[in-house]
C-alpha cells in the first residue's frame, strides 16, 4: 500500500496536499462511550462527500487520542483510509500518531504506511525537564522518520511546553526527506518567517481559519492543516470556505474576501457558546445541530451540562447556518 518512498515525499506532498484539511472528531456511543464506528463512516462519508474536504486529520486532539487505546486508533485509521478509497479517494487522509511513548509513535506510523494513508503527524514531545530542546526534537523526528517512508507532519503548540524555533523546523526539513510539512500553532511572525525560510522545502500551516485567506493571498500557502472549522461552517449547500479558499487560489482576492466575511456571524456564534476548558463537547453537540453524529467525550474531558447545550442550540440558531 505504500504510495511513494522517503526520498520522494516532499515532491509528493507539495503536489497533492493542497487545499482545506479538516480535524475530524471521533464519536464514541453514548452508554459504553465505545468507538462508533457507524457514527464515524457516516460522518466521513458526509465531510467527504457533501463538503469536498480536500483531506482529514484523524484521530488528533479534537479526535481525542489521548483517550484511546492503541487498538481503538489504528481502527479509526483503517474507517478513515476505507472511507476515503470508497469514495474514489476524492480526499485524503493525515494520520495523527503523536503520543509521549515513542514506540507507539512508530507502531501507529508502520501501521498508517501500511494501510495506504498518505501522511502522518506527529506531536512535538513533552520534555519534562527539558534541556538542549533543539537538539532532542531533532532526533526525536529523525529517530522516527527513519521507521517509515511516510510523509511526515510536524506539530508544533505551546501545549508541548515550548515552541519549536522556525530555524529549529527548517534544520529538520532540510535534514529529512519525510518531513513534508508542519502544523505551526505559533505568532504569525514566526510561521511567515518559517515560510520564507524554507520556500519548497516545507509546507507551512497553522489552525486558524481567521487568518488561512491571508496566507493563501500573502505567503502563497497551498493548504489549511488541520482545525475543525471546515466540519462546523460549511453545510452540503453551503461551502463557503471551499468557495473562499478557491476563489483566493483563483487569483481573485476581492471576492474571496467578500466570501470569508460573510462567515463572521458564524465564527461569533461559535465563539459566543464556547464553554471554559477544552473544546471538544461543545464543537460535537454543534455537530449535532448540523445533523452530523456528535456522542459523548471522554474523561478527562467533560461533556456539557444541560444549559451548555442549550446555549449551544441558541448559538446555532442565530448562526445562519442551517442542517442541509
Amino acid at each position: 500500500m505504500l504510495k511513494y518512498r522517503a526520498r520522494d515525499a516532499k515532491a509528493y506532498a507539495r503536489e497533492h496536499l493542497r487545499g482545506v484539511w479538516a480535524a475530524a472528531p471521533t464519536p464514541f456511543l453514548p452508554d459504553s462511550l465505545a468507538l462508533d464506528e457507524a457514527g464515524l463512516r457516516r460522518n466521513l462519508r458526509h465531510w467527504i462527500g457533501d463538503l469536498g474536504i480536500g483531506g482529514l486529520f484523524i484521530s488528533g486532539k479534537q479526535g481525542e487520542f489521548f483517550s484511546m487505546s492503541v487498538a481503538e486508533r489504528k481502527r479509526s485509521f483503517e474507517i478513515a483510509v476505507e472511507e476515503t478509497a470508497a469514495l474514489g479517494h476524492r480526499s485524503g487522509t493525515i494520520l495523527s500518531c503523536s503520543d509521549q511513548n515513542i514506540d507507539t509513535v512508530v507502531e501507529l506510523a508502520r501501521h498508517a504506511q501500511a494501510i495506504g494513508a498518505d501522511y502522518i503527524v506527529v506531536h512535538a514531545p513533552l520534555l519534562h525537564f527539558g534541556r538542549d530542546v533543539d537538539d532532542t526534537v531533532f532526533a526525536y523526528y529523525e529517530h522516527i522518520a527513519a521507521q517509515v517512508d511516510i510523509g511526515i507532519a510536524m506539530w508544533s503548540h505551546e501545549d508541548a511546553g515550548y515552541l519549536m524555533s522556525p530555524a529549529l523546523c527548517a534544520r529538520i526539513a532540510r535534514a529529512i526527506p519525510n518531513i513534508v510539512a508542519i502544523k505551526y500553532s505559533v505568532p504569525r511572525p514566526m510561521y511567515v518567517e518559517l515560510t520564507r525560510m524554507t520556500e519548497g522545502e516545507l509546507i507551512v500551516s497553522t489552525a486558524s481559519e481567521e487568518e488561512w485567506l491571508d496566507n493563501i493571498l500573502e505567503l502563497n500557502w497551498q493548504v489549511y492543516l488541520c482545525s475543525i472549522p471546515p466540519l462546523l461552517y460549511q453545510t452540503a449547500g453551503d461551502r463557503r470556505i471551499d468557495q473562499y479558499t478557491r476563489l483566493a487560489m483563483a487569483g481573485d482576492a476581492v471576492g474571496a474576501r467578500r466570501v470569508r466575511d460573510s462567515l463572521e456571524p458564524v465564527r461569533q456564534a461559535l465563539k459566543s457558546c464556547r464553554p471554559p476548558g477544552t473544546p471538544q463537547a461543545f464543537q460535537k453537540h454543534w455537530l449535532e445541530q448540523l445533523g452530523q453524529v456528535g456522542g459523548p467525550v471522554r474523561r478527562p474531558l467533560l461533556n456539557l451540562d444541560d444549559a451548555q447545550r442549550a446555549k449551544v442550540r441558541a448559538a446555532f440558531a442565530a448562526s445562519g447556518l442551517g442542517a442541509a
